[in-house]
Order: structure tokens, then sequence, then C-alpha cells
């Protein structure tokens, strides 16, 4: 009886002492597919980051028809990737969101053209076709037209608007002179379907002005009153950004680790090794912390729309630093 009692007690301090150490389940969306442009989150997961700071961390892929803001407002995620244009846009349009983070710290967003469409310089989009992404990237480029006072209604004076996929086909079938590319992804792809570099013509928003931030890390407002989620998000941010740190320093290992984590096998080591470096460019430097300068930037810009700004008003409350502080 006595040794039934002590097996019995014995068990039950396992369990206890096993609910004690569980690590804390976190769901984290990502803005599109597996690949390169999210290393440091597979990363840290991979190399046991996330389990040395008691997170147990889901990586959910991205899609073209998955909005981040409407996973992490239907209960989807914990924390999600959007670029801040969307993320403003979708909490003045009632989803509260809040900037915990910001990994990336320049803009990988370009139109790229063909020379031979006669391009040289942005007035010279007037009366073309332009490829542009939806679901809240199209944003950025939307603001930049309305700074260089040129509709996006297909008048002669303005330009035709293209719903690009995502893909880089309305450019090489040339349905499109321009077309929405990033420096690590669509712009090779154009390289890479046989266009050399020397025929073609780019244009960064970061270059013209009117960069605005990429890649933030964003959740909740209420969750952020919350002590317990406040502390999980510090700890799954500072794996994190390990996580791009290692990425940074063993570029060609990241991208295998990316690869390993490519459920659909469409990725190619090629291709995302390339993207591995481009990517490390963009978040070099970066310590997750939101550089106000930056923001005060990308909202300048956004509320710079003429008659159809992206966001109205001035955001409040819109990013915080108690998460990258208290790390």
């Amino acid at each position: 009886m006595k040794k039934m009692l002590a097996l019995t007690l014995g068990l039950a301090m396992g369990l206890t002492s096993g609910a004690a150490i569980a690590a804390d389940k976190l769901v984290l969306q990502l803005k599109w597919v597996t690949q390169a442009q999210f290393a440091g989150y597979y990363v840290a997961k991979d190399k046991g980051f996330y389990d040395a700071v008691d997170l147990d961390v889901e990586i959910k892929p991205g899609g073209p028809d998955i909005a981040p803001a409407q996973v992490i407002a239907g209960g989807g995620a914990d924390v999600v990737i959007d670029w801040m244009p969307s993320a403003l846009a979708s909490r003045e349009k009632g989803v509260p969101l809040v900037n915990i983070a910001q990994p990336f710290k320049r803009s990988g967003m370009m139109l790229t053209c063909l020379k031979e469409s006669g391009i040289k310089s942005p007035e010279d989009f007037r009366g073309r076709t332009l490829g542009v992404w939806f679901f809240g990237n199209e944003y950025p480029f939307l603001s930049w037209m309305s700074q260089l006072g040129i509709p996006t209604d297909g008048s002669d004076n303005g330009v035709t608007v293209l719903k690009q996929g995502f893909n880089v086909d309305p450019l090489l079938q040339k349905q499109a002179d321009c077309i929405s590319t990033m420096t690590y992804n669509e712009y090779w792809q154009v390289i890479d379907a046989g266009i050399a570099a020397d025929d073609l013509i780019t244009f960064q928003y970061e270059d013209q002005g009117v960069a605005t931030l990429e890649d933030g890390l964003y959740v909740m407002e209420a969750d952020l009153d919350d002590p317990k989620k406040v502390d999980m998000f510090q700890r799954f941010v500072k794996a994190s950004m390990q996580g791009w740190k290692y990425a940074e320093e063993h570029p060609d290992e990241a991208a295998e680790i990316v690869l390993e984590n490519d459920a659909t096998g469409a990725q190619t080591e090629k291709h995302q090794k390339r993207m591995m470096g481009e990517i490390n460019k963009l978040t070099a430097g970066s310590d997750g912390s939101l550089d106000v300068a930056d923001y005060d930037r990308t909202v300048k810009s956004l509320l710079s729309g003429g008659s159809d700004p992206v966001i109205s008003k001035e955001p409040q409350g819109a990013h915080t630093d108690k998460i990258t502080k208290g790390m």
C-alpha cells in the first residue's frame, strides 16, 4: 500500500513538474510562403533559440489569399508579420494592430520595367500599365502615385493599374510596362526567365523617398495589457532576433533550414541562397527596435495621398517599445 501511495505521489509530482515547465505556445503568421524572407524565425526554431526561452512556436506560412490582419483578428495567430502600410490601414479600419518589433530596417520593394518601354523616370509612368500587388501591398504604390500627382484611373495622364498576381508573368508577356518586384525575390525571377539586367530599369521605393516599413511584428493591442503575454512576446522577439543574427552570419545554412521547412517543395537552393543574401541587406544592423524616424516617414508617406490617402489621420498607439526594451 505504501509503495502504491509513493508511486502515485511520484507520478503526480512528475505531472505537476512537467506542467510547470511546459513551453508557452505561440503562433506566428507569415506574410507570405516559406522562403528566406522569414529565415530568422525558421532558424530560431531549428537552432533551439525558442526552446531556450520556453516557447513552442508554430510558424504558419502565408499565401496570396491570406491577410495577416484577418488571421490575427480571427484568433488564428498571436503574432503576425505585415508591412506597416497594411497594418496601419487595418488599424484604422478597426483591427487594433500594434507594432512590437521591426526586424527589417530597409524596404526591398521596387518597380521593375523593360527598358524597351522607354521609361526612364517616374514621370514616364503616365499612360503606362503598371503591375501592382494588392491584399494590402498596394498602399505604398498608391501613396507614391499620389505624391507624384499621377492618377491611377487609367486616364491618358495617369496609369492603368494591373492587379498583379504574385508572379512576374505580366512583364514576361508584356501585359505591363512595369511590375512590382522585391529586391530579394521577383526581380531575380525576371532575370532567371532570361531577361538580362541591362534590359531592365528599376525604381526602388527606398531611392524614391517613398519607402515604407516592411515585415514588422504585430500583435493585438489588448494582448499588451496581459503581463504574461508581454513576457511571452519579449522572449519571442529576443529569440527571433538571435535567429536573424545567426542567418546573417551563416546565410547558406539559413537558406538550407528554410528549404527543409518548405512543405511545398517549390523553392530552389539557388534562389533561396540568393534571397538570403538580399534579405540580410534589409535586416543588417537591426536589433528589433522600431526607429521612430522610420515610422514617422512611413506615416507621412501614407497620409500624403491627396484625395485618397492610405490612412486619414495620424495613428495613435500603433507601436510600442515595451517589448524590445524589456527583452
